[in-house]
């Protein structure tokens, strides 16, 4: 038996066009302070989060919603947002609160991937 190569098919969503057409369609105000970030090429994660706190605001008191809890980082994201932590000097609790995660996430990465 020859063994096959699994590929991975998963894709990632187009954020680009999800925010263009949202923007177009629903929220044309806001269309101005999104550009700058949607003229990009590519995307990353903390473009998608940028664009969505622009678009929908910040959580009201800082409580997390429904969706808080299911946020997926790439290992480029990851690696911004602890550069982020070192450029700001802010400990794992502060850019825990900033970024609205875990501090044991930010701990976990801080393991992974050391400065």
């Amino acid at each position: 038996m020859e063994s096959k190569k699994i590929t991975d098919n998963r894709r990632t969503p187009n954020y680009k066009r999800i925010y263009l057409d949202m923007i177009n369609t629903r929220y044309p105000d806001k269309r101005t302070a999104c550009h700058y970030i949607l003229s990009k090429k590519e995307l990353t994660m903390l473009d998608v989060i940028t664009v969505n706190e622009i678009i929908f605001g910040k959580n009201i008191n800082g409580k997390r919603g429904p969706s808080q809890k299911h946020r997926s980082y790439d290992k480029a994201a990851v690696l911004q947002i602890l550069d982020f932590q070192k450029k700001h000097k802010l400990n794992n609790t502060e850019l825990a609160g900033h970024f609205k995660m875990s501090r044991n996430t930010i701990h976990k990465w801080r393991k992974l991937f050391p400065a």
